[in-house]
């Protein structure tokens, strides 16, 4: 009986959520104005990033199609694939597998260490560092590692921080001890984490279910942000707190103390005091699925969601992606009243999924389920 109240409790709850989320949409809610083509007299076009996207697939040297994520390395580029590890340099490919050494051949997540150039990999059979050629594993069979299937790995000064399907890690490379983190001796309630963001003052774990996690470094403390109302898992009033707590990616810009977070329903912003939250409704988001976030600082970011890549300038939106319908290269930018305008573009990321993201410059770069894309910044 008290699970069928609580059932009802929810439902209604939701369905006051909604009720109010669509009387907000409907009381404010811009008109939507769609241009013609770029040069229409009636909007003048907010300045935003144009790229030319250059496409690698396996016809290309890329060791596979599916793409999880993709690091920058100076002039040299890591991808991780569902099929080993790729570096491109110089114009070539080079694959590093099982047989090289490597933990597993899918290669989930990357990481540099910009003190020694060390990469790091983090896999579904473990974690490898790529260092002057040599790449030494660590599994749970011969290390602290919480387990094998690693999401995600940040390093910060001597520590490697790291996401695995059960629990957060850390090792310090100085004395080579591992510190486990869970749900024993963290608040996290699961313990699948997808991300991990570190910096020397804070670490910021994305957990599946647990919401974020925020580690004060000085303090040595742990924080939690998840649903405030504690029941739905979601905020029920735009902007309360923390928009879902089904999180997948996290990032955290130290300089600007300025916390972006990814969930499969939405985005948010965090600035220590204040969340900003973002839906497709009310804001350019082309999707509330959203793989990956990349935060460039206090006011821009960038999101890999599940139908195009996302660009966010704390004002205006600019999305680029393949048509839904066909597939022709689309640009949109939606501006802060809710134009939307489409920009003719010859060029768009290989495919829609997006699931990583990283600079080079004023060039980007993106990790897609059906190949890698560089994108050529135009004037």
């Amino acid at each position: 009986m008290k699970a069928l109240v609580k059932i009802a409790t929810i439902a209604l709850l939701l369905l006051s959520a909604a009720s109010f989320l669509s009387a907000q949409s409907q009381a404010r809610g811009p008109k939507i104005h769609k241009a013609t083509n770029a040069a229409s007299p009636r909007l003048q076009l907010p300045s935003m990033p144009h790229f030319r996207c250059e496409n690698f697939t396996i016809a290309s040297g890329l060791p596979d199609n599916h793409v999880f994520n993709v690091l920058v390395d100076g002039d040299r580029i890591w991808v991780a694939t569902e099929n080993g590890l790729g570096l491109y340099e110089n114009g070539k490919w080079k694959t590093y597998n099982t047989k090289d050494g490597l933990a597993h051949r899918a290669v989930l997540s990357l990481a540099l260490d910009k003190r020694t150039g060390d990469v790091w990999a983090g896999t579904m059979g473990g974690l490898s560092r790529i260092s002057g050629g040599r790449i030494d594993t660590f599994t749970q069979l011969n290390s602290g590692l919480s387990n094998d299937v690693v999401y995600g790995v940040s390093v910060e000064g001597e520590n490697v921080w790291i996401a695995t399907a059960a629990g957060g890690c850390k090792l310090d490379l100085r004395t080579n001890q591992w510190t486990l983190f869970n749900e024993r001796n963290t608040p996290m309630f699961e313990i699948w984490v997808y991300g991990v963001s570190a910096t020397s003052t804070k670490v910021y774990y994305a957990v599946w279910g647990s919401g974020i996690l925020e580690y004060d470094q000085q303090k040595k403390t742990w924080d939690k942000y998840d649903d405030p109302d504690g029941e739905t898992e979601m905020v029920l009033f735009k902007d309360q707190g923390l928009i879902h707590e089904i999180t997948t990616s996290v990032s955290y810009l130290e300089k600007d103390k300025i916390l972006w977070v990814a969930t499969y329903f939405g985005d948010s912003r965090y600035d220590g005091r204040h969340w900003r939250n973002f839906l497709t409704k009310d804001s350019g988001l082309p999707s509330n699925f959203t793989n990956v976030v990349k935060g460039v600082d206090a006011n821009h970011a960038w999101f890999g969601t599940d139908k195009g890549l996302a660009y966010y300038d704390g004002v205006n939106w600019a999305v680029y992606r393949p048509s839904l319908i066909g597939g022709k290269p689309e640009m949109t930018i939606r501006d802060r009243d809710g134009n939307l305008t489409p920009v003719e573009v010859a060029t768009a990321p290989a495919h829609n999924y997006i699931l990583g993201i990283d600079f080079q410059g004023s060039d980007i770069w993106v990790a897609t389920a059906k190949g890698l894309s560089h994108g050529i910044h135009q004037p």
